[in-house]
């Protein structure tokens, strides 16, 4: 939390979905922090620590998203992180997201109502 905000870092390689993920952030009192790839998410961690995180599953490399995640991990990480992808909801059905350190998977487009609703119910 930062200026008592809580701060949600979102990392994903298209910047539509980054603009869209800022304008709801922002507009409903959080703190955004964007990154385009694993790498730069890594370093806007280690420099903003956030409340939550929401992951591309797939950027520069197929698996970068699954990969950013076990480096968080190795790092202490215990903010919930979130997978974004276009096939969330059969993702969710087929994937154990707890064995990859998820704390669940959002399907693109993010719908306003249930992103939001996921921030109020995790960090109240």
């Amino acid at each position: 939390m930062q200026d008592g905000k809580y701060v949600i870092l979102c990392v994903d390689d298209d910047p539509d979905i980054r603009d869209s993920l800022r304008i709801i952030l922002e507009a409903n009192g959080y703190l955004y922090v964007g990154a385009a790839t694993a790498e730069e998410g890594l370093k806007a961690y280690k420099q903003s620590s956030p409340d939550l995180m929401v992951v591309d599953l797939m950027m520069e490399e197929v698996d970068a998203g699954t990969s950013f995640v076990k480096e968080l991990k190795l790092l202490g990480c215990r903010a919930p992180v979130y997978m974004l992808s276009s096939v969330g909801d059969s993702l969710s059905m087929s994937v154990d997201y707890g064995a990859l350190g998820l704390s669940g998977v959002l399907q693109k487009p993010v719908s306003p109502e249930n992103l939001l609703k996921l921030l109020r119910e995790k960090l109240g």
